[in-house]
């Protein structure tokens, strides 16, 4: 892992456009704070090394050590990376009631592992307005209160900093893609071992194609419809291209070319789809609503899945071959694209290529890269 400073993060990721706002170097030092929806730099610091640049997700994010690391295989094109299972899942009795989207999948996760006391408490992202929320919940009904997708970025990891900062311990944490390797660069991090900061104990991942930038979304939205009366968003599965406002007052559908352009330059360059860094990741089910996809990615993913379903808490069938074989087509699509994106913008290296970096691969998956065999 290459390790640099504040100084190098500012200039490879804040002015080169590829922050992402997920709040991983927020609540590290007095420097970097998150602001409606972006990341600001208020002072310059000239640390020659820092976690700020060690757990971004946009600077020297290296796939083959990560995935050497957490999994012991290589990095590769191929599905939906490695895991142990791939099921249909839905929230069981046992969950009860809530604003859950798709199957409610995550929600019950949460929950079976805070009733089995694998975890303290989770960071999720709830909602205030239109404005993303990162919150601590630490009971049922607080992981309920944040239930929904929200579609725009969020600085999820600043609350998760925080809440270490303050002595919380045993923390799962809801996370995106990007969010989830900054996750992940924690396990292999060791700019500053004794910091209160460090790994999750639970990491469950999201499917996610992009984010939203919650600024542009917000003032796009308020031209159509009064904020306050939002109680949730959706986007369907293809064919529909729509994103779904429900309101108090009824449901918007608006064309997904109309928002677009709130995609931050960030998502297109990464290559994860269902969050492959995570303990569990859970999407749609596409043609199953009400269902989700579960991918269980690690043996406490595993352990946790198991107990949710032998305690009622979630409910499992097994995925037709059909549904598997799509979306492993899905992310295989998004990696080609992202990584050759990243490519194309010299973002995107072996792990002797010389210069900063978004991306790097093995030497193997380079070579495959540099012969085109990818696409």
């Amino acid at each position: 892992m290459i390790k640099q400073g504040p100084r190098d993060l500012v200039e490879q990721v804040q002015e080169a456009g590829l922050c992402i706002g997920c709040g991983s170097c927020v609540e590290l030092c007095p420097y970097f704070r998150s602001h409606n929806g972006k990341t600001v730099v208020l002072h310059d610091c000239d640390l020659e090394q820092g976690r700020c640049h060690a757990w971004c997700p946009k600077a020297e994010l290296d796939l083959e050590e990560l995935s050497q690391a957490l999994w012991g295989k290589p990095y590769r094109f191929t599905g939906v990376g490695p895991h142990l299972a791939l099921t249909a899942a839905k929230a069981g009795p046992a969950l009860g009631e809530g604003a859950f989207q798709s199957g409610g999948t995550v929600s019950a996760l949460l929950a079976a592992a805070l009733d089995q006391g694998m975890i303290q408490g989770a960071v999720l992202t709830g909602r205030e307005g239109l404005e993303p929320l990162p919150t601590l919940a630490r009971s049922l009904d607080e992981i309920k209160a944040c239930a929904g997708s929200k579609f725009t970025a969020a600085p999820t990891l600043a609350a998760f900093n925080r809440a270490q900062a303050q002595g919380a311990e045993g923390l799962a944490v809801v996370a995106t893609p990007c969010q989830g390797a900054a996750l992940a660069q924690r396990r292999l991090d060791k700019v500053n071992p004794d910091a209160p900061t460090g790994p999750a104990e639970l990491v469950v991942g999201l499917f996610c194609n992009w984010g939203l930038d919650p600024q542009g979304l917000m003032r796009f939205l308020g031209q159509k419809v009064n904020p306050e009366t939002i109680k949730a968003m959706d986007i369907p599965p293809p064919p529909a291209g729509v994103l779904t406002v429900e309101t108090t007052e009824g449901t918007l559908e608006i064309p997904l070319d109309e928002i677009r352009g709130f995609i931050p330059p960030a998502c297109a360059i990464c290559p994860d789809m269902t969050s492959e860094w995570a303990d569990v990741s859970v999407g749609m089910l596409e043609g199953r609503p009400g269902w989700n996809t579960l991918v269980v990615r690690s043996e406490k993913g595993r352990a946790l899945a198991e107990a949710a379903a032998d305690k009622g808490w979630l409910v499992l069938e097994e995925m037709p071959a059909d549904m598997r074989e799509h979306l492993a087509g899905a992310a295989e699509a998004k990696r080609a694209r992202a990584l050759g994106a990243a490519q194309e913008q010299g973002l995107l290296g072996g792990p002797d290529e010389p210069g900063p970096k978004a991306l790097r691969v093995g030497p193997e998956f380079w070579a495959e890269l540099s012969q085109g065999k990818g696409e």
